[in-house]
This record gives structure tokens, C-alpha cells and sequence, in this order.
């Protein structure tokens, strides 16, 4: 059984057990979260497919770190004017433990 969640303006697939990293979300760690933008739940031949949610389906999740991921360097130049700018950024993140998929 696995299920197609919204998140952090992107989709995952997920099923019970898995680690997903997310944009960050509020909370401790240790924290329980209850990811409700549920897309599509597949449960061997059984799909069922929202327009675009599904109604009372949501995936619990456990919180089970926060970081920073690796950085990423955006240099910007225009040739023949003098101009180079160089910037790093690290984008926050939240590591989520899928517990259970429910429709």
C-alpha cells in the first residue's frame, strides 16, 4: 500500500515505514504530523484517485529530525562589464517516518 501526498508545493510517494525529506515544517522532534493533501491511495488492485484531494484520507507521519541541506551556489556574471556575484543557500528541511496510510 502506498499513497501520493502534497507537500511543500511538491508531490511524494509514500508507504508506511519510509523516511521522506520535506520542506521544513513546524514542530518538534518527535512530533506527530498528519499530512491531509493526500492525492492517491493504491492498496494492491484497489486505486482511488482524487479530484484532486481525497475526502477523510490522511497519512500520520513522525518528525524525526530538522537540518540544513547541502549548500547550493548560485554565481551570477555578465561578461565584459566587471560584474560576478557569487552567493551560497541552504534550504531547511524537516526528515519525516511514515506511520500509517488511512482513507
Amino acid at each position: 500500500m502506498y499513497a501520493i501526498v502534497r507537500t511543500g508545493g511538491k508531490q511524494y510517494q509514500v508507504a508506511c515505514g519510509d523516511q521522506l525529506r520535506v520542506e521544513k515544517l513546524e514542530g518538534n522532534v518527535g512530533d506527530s504530523v498528519d499530512l491531509n493533501d493526500v492525492l492517491m491511495i493504491v492498496d494492491g488492485e484497489n486505486v482511488t484517485v482524487g479530484q484532486p484531494v481525497l475526502e477523510n484520507a490522511k497519512v500520520t507521519a513522525k518528525i524525526a529530525e530538522h537540518g540544513k541541506s547541502k549548500k547550493v551556489i548560485v554565481f551570477k556574471k555578465k561578461r565584459r562589464k566587471g560584474y560576478r556575484l557569487r552567493r551560497g543557500h541552504r534550504q531547511m528541511y524537516t526528515s519525516l517516518k511514515i506511520e500509517e496510510i488511512s482513507a
